[in-house]
């Protein structure tokens, strides 16, 4: 079993889960609220759980939607409070860990959730009084399991960041045999996210070597193993590496993101609720050709993992990677078009990772990297 701590203790290895109840002990969780989805359900993964919990009491949350909302965080925190309970465990991909963490603030913090929005200054008021949270992923993409942040739609649409170290699982149990069930267009679409994860961070202009190597990394595993586990889904190597690659975009991304998420942030509070990793995916190569203008040493150090010079051929080794993984070919085939793009810019700029970005983005500039991205 292998016990790794940076960041949050992270329990990595075939079978973790079964470490769940003596991870809530260690947390002081004795009633916990699992926050799932429907589609983890239906997988037969809620059972496994449950199975590891043992004779816990536990309440079950299992109608996050596909990109959390203010009323479900709030619907789950009254399941939260009618079960007494005093900690959660998430399971599920990146909706049901942030959805998780929305309710740690709100069931035990005064206020709306707005009031703890990042780029609304919330961040100090998020105190270490946040419910104790377990995350189990069952997809190997978003990393939100080592991550301090959670990306919640409110209300009113605004879809915002909330940050604060308190968030952090106190446990991360990565069991690779819980995503040999996704589908191999969710494979490749949270593989991607993985991916946009290491590259984007890798970009950053905040100065973090640790991070830079911890990404580096993961690339090198994501692109080596994508291929396969997209194919064959019960490939142990294949999910176990991108597992890894997944946790490792998410330990290196503490020290910032950019213009890929500042875009698809804005993107995926639209009605039609794209997937973020695809989004990602299909953004990745503009913003990479952007950025190298002001790191280009750095887009190289990327474009040598993918055996290419330069940025424009490091995009288009993204552009075929996103082809033959099944993935859209532009946001055209998303069913997003450029009435939406002056909009979408416009929040763009209001999101919290904009400020990391290597290279400073206008107006015109994210509108130019939604158009290339059509």
């Amino acid at each position: 079993m292998g016990l790794i701590y940076y960041i949050t203790q992270v329990q990595f290895d075939f079978g973790a889960i079964a470490l769940a109840r003596s991870e809530c002990e260690r947390a002081g969780i004795r009633r916990p609220l699992i926050c799932t989805d429907r589609g983890v359900v239906a997988a037969g993964l809620l059972e496994r759980l449950e199975s590891a919990l043992g004779d816990l009491p536990v309440a079950v949350f299992d109608e996050t939607p596909s990109n959390p909302t203010e009323a479900a965080v709030m619907k789950a925190v009254a399941a939260y409070r009618a079960h007494d309970a005093d900690g959660l465990v998430a399971l599920g991909g990146g909706s049901p860990i942030d959805l998780a963490k929305g309710v740690a603030i709100m069931a035990t913090h005064p206020g709306a959730l707005a009031d703890y929005a990042t780029i609304l200054g919330g961040s100090p008021k998020i105190t270490p009084g946040v419910a104790p949270l377990i995350a189990i992923p069952t997809t190997a993409g978003t990393g939100s399991e080592v991550a301090r942040g959670a990306i919640i739609i409110l209300n009113d649409g605004r879809k915002l960041g909330f940050h604060s170290w308190h968030l952090v699982p106190r446990t991360a149990i990565c069991d690779p045999e819980l995503t040999y069930g996704l589908p191999p267009k969710l494979t490749a679409a949270t593989g991607m996210d993985a991916v946009a994860h290491c590259v984007e961070t890798f970009l950053s202009k905040a100065v973090n070597p640790p991070a830079d190597a911890i990404a580096h990394d993961g690339l090198v595993r994501a692109l080596k193993h994508i291929d396969r586990a997209v194919t064959q889904p019960t490939d142990r190597e294949a999910r176990w590496n991108m597992m890894s690659a997944s946790m490792q975009g998410a330990m290196a991304f503490q020290k910032g993101l950019g213009a890929v998420h500042s875009l698809s942030h804005a993107l995926g509070a639209l009605p039609i609720g794209p997937h973020h990793g695809t989004l990602n995916a299909v953004l990745l190569p503009e913003v990479i050709k952007f950025n190298e203008a002001v790191v280009p040493d750095k887009v190289q150090a990327i474009a040598d993992v993918f055996g290419v010079r330069g940025g424009a051929a490091l995009a288009t080794s993204i552009r075929d990677l996103n082809r033959r993984l099944g993935l859209p070919s532009g946001l055209d085939a998303m069913g997003i078009g450029p009435d939406l793009y002056e909009d979408i810019a416009t929040h763009a700029l209001k999101d919290h990772c904009h400020a990391t970005n290597p290279r400073v983005a206008s107006h015109a500039d994210y509108v130019a990297m939604l158009d290339a991205s059509a």
